[in-house]
């Protein structure tokens, strides 16, 4: 059955900023998840058809950063996607054990641990100490996969999640940071994204527009980027993101 014209400009559009707001800091659930939800789209499954339109975002970003991929001290980055693979599958395979209702109470928390995280994501990453063995050691595995299973149930916040990861073991340049984060996150969500399908979660009419939306705005995001003061950036964010946690809160 087509999406009337009001749901449709609803997805649409959360899924071109979405796109836009992935290319510059990522956060991009804040929009779809609620907008989905908003639209009839049961909770669970407005999260796995929110991640699946957002695929084309992270593999593009992971292409874009293949040149700066570097694993952490310790690991190689075969290793590196075998523990995203590992924590995404598990991640995925949570949420398949999720009921909508229960998913529902667990949203307002997610949403609200994301956007402290887009607060406090910076401080923290200063603050955090590096690791001597890189991500050699078992802490260090456990961390990559923890995070991506994290990834692979609710993937709001999970940048702030990774850089702070990548921080701790001992990844000292941001730009390899980044590189690593889109290699996994592109991973992970590809992964979670094929069990979503297999277990049937995926609302199939929303993913099309909302995938070419996300993609639009994901070209536009990156050129404002270049322009774009970072801190505008997070705080816009942070802003959106406190508003919809408030919102589920109220309405959950």
């Amino acid at each position: 059955m087509a999406l009337e014209l009001g749901p449709l400009l609803v997805i649409s559009l959360a899924a071109f900023f979405a796109g836009g707001i992935n290319a510059l800091a990522g956060g991009g659930s804040f929009l779809t998840l609620p907008a989905l939800v908003f639209v009839g789209v049961p909770p669970v499954s407005a999260n796995a058809t929110g991640t699946a339109a957002l695929l084309p975002g992270y593999l593009a970003s992971a292409w874009s950063y293949r040149d700066l991929m570097r694993a952490p001290v310790g690991l190689s980055l075969v290793a590196v996607l075998v523990l995203g693979t590992v924590g995404g599958a598990a991640g995925a395979a949570l949420l398949l054990a999720t009921s909508d209702a229960a998913f529902r109470g667990i949203i307002p928390w997610l949403l609200l641990f994301a956007t402290l995280l887009f607060a406090f994501g910076p401080a923290l990453q200063r603050r955090l100490p590096k690791r001597a063995d890189g991500a050699g050691g078992l802490g260090g595995r456990l961390g990559i996969l923890g995070v991506c299973a994290y990834g692979g149930y609710f993937n709001g916040g999970m940048g702030i999640v990774m850089l702070a990861l990548f921080r701790l073991l001992g990844v000292d340049d941001l730009r390899v940071a980044n590189g690593l984060k889109n290699l996994l996150s592109a991973v992970l969500t590809l992964i979670a994204v094929a069990i979503f399908a297999l277990g049937g979660l995926i609302s199939w009419q929303e993913i099309l527009p909302m995938a070419i939306a996300a993609t639009l705005g994901g070209l536009v995001g990156a050129r404002i980027g270049r322009v774009l003061p970072p801190a505008v950036l997070r705080n816009t964010i942070v802003l959106v993101g406190a508003i919809t946690t408030l919102l589920f809160f109220i309405n959950g």
